[in-house]
């Protein structure tokens, strides 16, 4: 068990983001804070999946999820971004490909 002063490390069952996919999706999320769209997020990761959850509010439900499934990974593609309802509005290998289902929404923070 760790310390409460060591920093996370991930457990090698788990699932997770590594620094480079973070640090995309925290730059999406960065602006989108700024503009006013988003307000909160969670993360998890599970033995299968990792998930950045998106939250306009922090009590409601998660706007948008960013999934990342590696055994995916050769069928439709690891990364997911999925609507609030369950659509899957995104999916593929290349995680900033995935990303760019948020510049639409994007324009549309920024009018």
């Amino acid at each position: 068990m760790q310390s409460p002063m060591q920093p996370f490390a991930p457990q090698p069952d788990r699932v997770a983001f590594d620094r480079k996919e973070l640090a995309s999706i925290l730059s999406i999320y960065g602006r989108m804070v700024a503009a006013g769209e988003w307000r909160d997020y969670a993360m998890a990761f599970l033995n299968d999946v990792a998930v950045f959850s998106i939250f306009r509010h922090a009590a409601e439900t998660p706007i948008f999820r960013v999934e990342k499934r590696p055994k995916l990974r050769g069928a439709q593609g690891m990364y997911a971004v999925i609507a609030m309802d369950g659509r899957i509005l995104k999916r593929g290998q290349d995680l900033a490909q995935v990303l760019r289902v948020f510049d639409r929404k994007m324009i549309r923070a920024v009018r």
